[in-house]
């Protein structure tokens, strides 16, 4: 058995002293479950993953998915590891039990999923996408519907994706071109006939699962039998594979195509592909054109619904990117503990002693109190957002809206901090291993081609900057930040009793005053346009913001524990309050600078001829 991916003490710290998983557990949606019950479960996890998942990391980037005969191959290794994933009842871990579900919180599955990430984002990626898919079966499909497609998702029999991308439209829903032409109705549901091409499809065709379920947005004609333009015309539909029980075609092959894969510089491992909708010359179910697929909600109703998934996708991409940060952290620790070489500035005049491990060395030391600072900062605001969830499901019925409207508001920050400081942390961990570090010998150059998709993938950083700035703060009525901004504060106050800290929190407290200013301001303006060209440093500022808080908040407790802690624990302790104390001193002065870019409203950018360039 090989070393579990990702260190039981970070995950417990974060579990139970900072975020009282307890206290949900105590929710009596969660009454079959306790603290042994997920420690559990994420030994269980922890064991698989270093077992299965991580032993054909490098295989899978160097053999990549391909094409036999209209078919994907992908390594049976990774076919492997997620039959064990199923075996161990992670694809039904956090649904709940009247599905077949283990009804675990979803922070409990996180920290668990967390660890398959660390091990393997590119084999992570399909379970990933066959749970959210199956969620939002579950949440809006009919009961055929779940039966036939969303149950044999969560027992792992079935995988599913989503297609949202089209080759002419990236990630400009609007413009999307399938459609879906009304095919009458059978068991499942008002029945189509889908024509068009998606692109990026992640886990768009493998041979690792009995099915393959696609969510697939496209327009329903008109009575004039045009498309609507824009996004209220768009509709979301079940397309499988293989069509299911209780279609008029069962068991036929549905008229779906991989017209093509594509080669990524990291994830590798996930086939990635162009598929064709209703445009086979030798799949066509009943004999008809088309391929067959089932209505999900009203017509123009897809986009909606869709932002379900396409919202928990955000946050799994942020969970990704900080663990593929935290991995080649722990890596670089291990290097810079190992690697002996040059000796200490002070005894270098006529040393005569050998090299030391560079960990002794002050600059390798900057780089990994950094490179902790990011990915462990990254990894705690992806499981407080999945506590949020938990909240917002399950709570007590007066504190669901509160923790909804923050999910909200953190969602854009949830996946885009952890995707470009993750990679931070990745690029500095290929620093610290020198030239080793771009060698395919080691693990960090792959981590970090791995990681350079997050900051695109479900929503560039821009994206997800016009997302946090416009609907999320200009067009809010201020309420989601004035929820967060009281959790700062309660905070801030806790810090202010610990004289260590006391320093840290009136800089959060500044900070995030001003934040408060620069908002208000920029609604007094009313030109959002001239805003919204800041948006992305706006998101920096307000990102490093969040995780400047979260820091101290876990400070706060790492300071406070009761239990006595021996030597390994006093380090760790040691770490985190370390990792505080460098992101206040290294990491928020930074805020000042993106904020002053935003309140300056240059419009720079919106202003230069294209010639220029």
């Amino acid at each position: 058995m090989t070393t579990p991916p990702v260190r039981a003490r970070d995950l417990g710290f974060l579990l139970h002293d900072w975020l009282s998983l307890e206290g949900l557990l105590a929710y009596p949606h969660f009454q079959d479950h306790g603290r042994e019950t997920v420690d559990a479960m994420l030994d269980i996890a922890g064991r698989v993953a270093a077992d299965t998942f991580l032993p054909h990391y490098k295989a899978a980037d160097q053999h990549e998915p391909h094409l036999v005969d209209g078919q994907v191959r992908i390594l049976p290794a990774i076919r492997q590891a997620l039959a064990a994933y199923a075996e161990i009842g992670m694809f039904a871990a956090p649904f709940d039990a009247e599905v077949g579900g283990l009804q675990l919180p979803h922070l409990a599955y996180s920290a668990a999923m967390a660890q398959f990430m660390a091990a393997n984002v590119a084999t992570a990626a399909y379970p990933m996408l066959t749970m959210g898919n199956a969620e939002l079966l579950v949440r809006y499909a009919g009961a055929a519907l779940v039966r036939a497609c969303a149950l044999p998702e969560i027992q792992g029999r079935y995988f599913g994706t989503m297609c949202l991308s089209e080759p002419q439209a990236g990630s400009s829903l609007a413009d999307i071109a399938t459609r879906a032409v009304p095919d009458g109705s059978d068991e499942l549901g008002p029945r189509y006939r889908l024509f068009g091409n998606k692109m990026w499809i992640s886990g768009g065709d493998q041979d690792a699962s009995e099915n393959i379920v696609h969510l697939v947005l496209a327009k329903v004609p008109g009575p004039d039998g045009k498309l609507i333009p824009g996004t209220q015309g768009i509709s979301l539909f079940v397309v499988p594979k293989v069509l299911v029980d209780g279609s008029a075609f069962a068991g036929q092959r549905n008229d779906v195509v991989v017209a093509g894969l594509n080669h990524k510089m990291g994830y590798r491992g996930t086939a990635n592909c162009l598929l064709n909708f209703g445009e086979g010359a030798h799949h066509r179910p009943g004999g008809e054109a088309g391929a067959v697929g089932y209505r999900v909600g009203g017509v123009g109703q897809g986009l909606p619904i869709m932002f379900q998934m396409m919202n928990s996708a955000r946050i799994s991409v942020g969970l990704g990117a900080a663990m593929l940060g935290y991995r080649g952290y722990r890596l670089a620790v291990d290097y810079a503990r190992d690697r002996r070489q040059g000796r200490p500035l002070a005894a270098q005049k006529g040393a005569t002693g050998g090299p030391v491990a560079i960990i002794d060395h002050p600059d390798v030391r900057r780089l990994l109190l950094a490179q902790k600072a990011y990915a462990e900062g990254a990894l705690a605001l992806v499981l407080y957002c999945a506590r949020l969830v938990d909240e917002e499901r399950h709570g007590p019925a007066e504190g669901r809206t509160e923790a909804g409207s923050l999910l909200g508001l953190l969602t854009p920050v949830a996946k885009t901090w952890p995707a470009e400081w993750g990679l931070a942390a990745n690029d500095l961990a290929i620093q610290v291993h020198g030239g080793y570090g771009y060698t395919r010998d080691f693990d960090v150059e792959q981590l970090y081609r791995d990681n350079r998709l997050n900051p695109i993938h479900e929503g560039t950083t821009g994206i997800q900057g016009l997302d946090l700035m416009g609907r999320k703060t200009l067009r809010d009525d201020g309420a989601s930040l004035a929820i967060l901004r009281r959790r700062v504060q309660a905070t801030v106050e806790r810090a202010r009793r610990l004289p260590a800290l006391a320093d840290f929190a009136h800089a959060l407290e500044v900070t995030w005053a001003r934040i408060g200013a620069l908002v208000g301001h920029l609604k007094a303006a009313g030109d959002d346009a001239a805003s919204l060209a800041q948006a992305t440093s706006f998101l920096s500022a307000f990102g490093h913001a969040v995780v400047a808080w979260q820091w101290l908040d876990q400070a706060v407790v790492a300071g406070t524990l009761d239990v006595a802690p021996d030597a390994e624990e006093a380090a760790f302790r040691s770490g985190k309050l370390a990792a505080c104390r460098f992101f206040f001193e290294t990491e928020v002065p930074r805020i000042d600078v993106w904020l002053g870019i935003v309140g300056r409203r240059s419009d720079l950018t919106q202003t230069i001829d294209p010639a220029a360039f």
